[in-house]
Parts: structure tokens; sequence; C-alpha cells
């Protein structure tokens, strides 16, 4: 897994993988950010694309969220959006080797000080 230092396990609360609630839209206000979103996204502008897309709960756009920052070694947030879309398929991938990296962190030895 990219971007991830194998030696040094990161800080606790480094992923958030739950849902929020969303505001209740109407199925035209809905379409309306969706094709904002990815008008967005089609600009370069993926944080904001992001918060659209999470805030209508917009799978396809998380999923292509996601992709974006695989892309760009940033396998942590790929997860977030994989998880949030749901998109398990691509998500399954990421836990197994972030399990490989759990496991390799406990079998190192410890440095004793």
């Amino acid at each position: 897994m990219a971007n991830v230092n194998s030696k040094h396990p990161p800080s606790p609360g480094f992923v958030k993988v739950t849902a929020d609630r969303r505001p209740q839209v109407s199925p035209q206000q809905r379409s309306a950010l969706v094709r904002t979103g990815n008008r967005l996204f089609n600009n370069g502008r993926i944080e904001d694309a992001k918060r659209i897309f999470l805030t209508v709960g917009y799978s396809d756009g998380l999923i292509r969220v996601g992709d974006h920052h695989m892309k760009h070694n940033q396998p942590l947030e790929a997860f977030r959006m994989y998880w949030l879309a749901p998109d398990r398929s691509r998500a399954e991938p990421l836990i197994e080797q972030m399990a490989q990296i759990v496991q390799a962190w406990l079998h190192e030895p410890q440095d004793e000080e």
C-alpha cells in the first residue's frame, strides 16, 4: 500500500469511515447537485466535488473521487470514499493491505530504550 510508512503506526483517528446523516433534498435538487459535482470534478476541483457527492450520497461520484485519490497515492482517502460509496469490491483489497501492514507492525521487534 503506497503512502503508508510501515515502520510507524499512524496516529489514532486517522480515517473516518462512518456515513453522516444527509440533508433531505428533492430529486430535482439532488440531480442539480450531482451535475454541479460532476462539473467540478471534471474541472479538477476534486475536494469541492467530494463535498457535494458526500452530501447527496452519490456513489458513482464517490467512487471516481476514490479512484482519483488512488492515482495520487492517497490510499486511505480512497478507502474512505469506497467505503462510503459503498463499493466493497474496491474497499476490500485496501482492507487486506492495511491488515498486512498492521501484521508487519505487530511482528517488528520492539526497540528498548
